[in-house]
């Protein structure tokens, strides 16, 4: 077996590197546009200082070939390299002199006829390393030069390009910290070319669609719950006050049945509260539910009471095998909802057609005329066709807002269109497996 290697003292013990905990990376100073600044300039004055270097780089490599072949051809330097008799003879060696009978303008003894072409190459290669170097020396300090101007002008067009591309994000962030819900009809309305800022944008006043229907739904519906929920309790205190102030058996039984409907009403109101609380929720259970026999049962439930009957109205069934996730209780009030609607809103000598079929649920009834702009607000808590008559077969308003809350809690889709004839055609789709 390997042992590990004891710890001496001149020995300590690898441990891992691990970050700290709570320690952030570095980031820049300064606010958003600050960091885009320094990272724009940052990069633009990078690429600069490459691109100086990477031509320093290829001048120095091929200027002294350039200047040399220049400087070879180049004929009055060519003269100063070839030597003159006269100053020949006076700048002789110590220990040369040239013979008495030479012929003048002759080289001196000992001199080699080969120095004339190795004093040009010298002379050509003094000038072309001087050159070099003065043009080297200019040319760096030329370049550092527009370096530091480069640098200068690249923080400036950074922060001002900065500016211009978070401009959006100020014009959302002001709008986020003034809108309030008095003035949640107020858009950003960003007029912008398109891109990601433009639809990020665009997804918040959609956002803020949404926010302004959903909070005036919750408004409309504290206030028509407050008022459905004040009228039996008024209608209750009426009666209650005209039965104790008289001595009438016969008034005192019509009072006791006036505050048996009112609190029915309202005990029906409640539950259809409750029901709409509970539909809004998620579901924490889910089981295969056949739809069809659900609304079999749930049809020849409706059509049983005598008032049913006694108006003449058909309920006709036509079904197909199909089977959807959920909770049978809520699905069952949906459908009782819907049939019950039907039946409710529904003329003498009416009929109220119930198919499932391919995951479908559709009611259609016969009735009166139903505007086309006005099928929305139905699904809306309290929302009626009718001003309320506060007759005995009227119900609590709730019926259609808890049939679109018990599909959604089952993600199904719920469309309606009237009919052509009258009446209402009511249609439930839900998710095939």
């Amino acid at each position: 077996m390997r042992r590990s290697a004891p710890i001496g003292p001149n020995r300590l013990p690898l441990l891992p590197l691990l970050p700290l905990p709570g320690r952030a990376r570095p980031r820049l100073p300064g606010g958003e546009r600050g960091r885009l600044t320094m990272l724009y300039g940052g990069l633009l004055v990078l690429a600069g200082a490459m691109l100086i270097v990477l031509v320093n780089f290829l001048v120095r490599e091929g200027l002294y070939t350039s200047i040399s072949t220049a400087v070879a051809v180049e004929p009055r330097l060519a003269t100063l390299a070839t030597p003159d008799p006269a100053a020949a003879a006076k700048t002789l060696t110590v220990g040369t002199a040239a013979p008495a009978n030479a012929p003048p303008g002759s080289a001196p003894a000992g001199a080699d006829p080969a120095d004339g072409g190795q004093s040009h190459f010298q002379a050509v290669k003094v000038v072309t390393q001087a050159a070099e170097q003065a043009a080297q020396n200019q040319l760096l300090t030329v370049s550092l030069i527009a370096l530091a101007a480069f640098a200068v002008i690249s923080m400036a067009l950074a922060w001002w390009m900065s500016g211009r591309v978070l401009r959006p994000v100020a014009v959302i962030t002001n709008t986020a910290r003034r809108l309030s819900g008095e003035n949640l009809h107020e858009r950003i309305a960003l007029d912008a070319p398109p891109g990601e800022l433009k639809q990020l944008a665009d997804t918040f006043d959609d956002m803020l669609d949404r926010m302004e229907q959903l909070v005036g739904a919750q408004q409309r519906f504290a206030a028509n719950a407050a008022h459905e929920l004040r009228t039996p309790l008024a209608v209750q205190r009426a009666a209650a006050e005209i039965g104790l102030a008289t001595g009438d058996p016969a008034a005192v039984a019509r009072v006791r049945r006036k505050l048996i409907e009112v609190s029915e009403s309202s005990e029906r109101l409640i539950e259809g509260l409750l029901l709409l609380s509970v539909s809004d929720q998620r579901l924490d259970h889910r089981e295969p539910v056949a739809l069809d026999q659900l609304a079999r049962a749930v049809a020849a439930e409706c059509a049983a009471p005598e008032e049913a009957r006694a108006n003449g109205v058909t309920v006709r069934t036509d079904t197909a095998p199909v089977s959807v996730d959920g909770d049978p209780v809520l699905l069952a009030h949906l459908v009782r909802n819907l049939v019950g609607n039907a039946l409710r809103y529904n003329h003498d000598g009416g009929r109220v057609d119930v198919d499932v079929r391919d995951g479908v649920l559709e009611v259609a009834n016969t009735g009166p005329q139903v505007p086309p702009e006005t099928v929305p607000y139905l699904f809306e808590p309290f929302r009626r066709l009718q001003e309320r008559r506060h007759s005995p077969r009227e119900g609590a308003g709730l019926g259609l807002s808890i049939v679109a809350s018990i599909a959604r809690a089952h993600h199904a889709t719920v469309t309606a269109d009237p009919g052509s004839t009258g009446g209402l055609r009511v249609r439930v789709e839900f998710p095939t497996a």
